[in-house]
């Protein structure tokens, strides 16, 4: 339970941080209201939970090929199914304004959340020493 909610949280910032990096990502009115921020890191989690494995399985073929690259395509639609399901559900201050912006901002998520986990599993290591 608790490493969930460490992701959910570490999904979040991740999210807060491409809000404030990418222009065509953003949370509508003044401000980011934390509870629709959390309601969006949660259905990120869930989409990259349920959905990202199936599409990966099927877009195996271009994994191979781009060595690795089309990884990125993927991201960008789960940012943008994201942002559409986070329409639909009605937190539709999450926006997601197109391909490109949904491609910078899933880099900008990787690089967040790997840099996030790193230290919160660097914390965890030294604290069980």
């Amino acid at each position: 339970m608790k490493q969930l909610l460490l992701r959910l949280l570490i999904n979040a910032v991740a999210i807060y941080v491409t809000v404030l990096l990418v222009p065509g990502i953003r949370f509508g009115g003044e401000g980011v209201d934390v509870g629709a921020l959390l309601i969006v890191a949660l259905i990120f989690g869930i989409v990259n939970a349920v959905i990202k494995p199936i599409v990966a399985f099927f877009t195996c073929p271009f994994y191979v090929l781009t060595l690795g690259l089309f990884t990125f395509i993927v991201n960008a639609l789960m940012l943008l199914l994201t942002g559409w399901i986070a329409a639909n559900v009605g937190v539709g201050q999450f926006q997601v304004e197109g391909f490109w912006p949904a491609l910078f901002g899933g880099i900008i998520i990787a690089i967040v959340s790997t840099l996030l986990s790193i230290f919160v599993s660097e914390d965890d290591k030294s604290r069980a020493r």
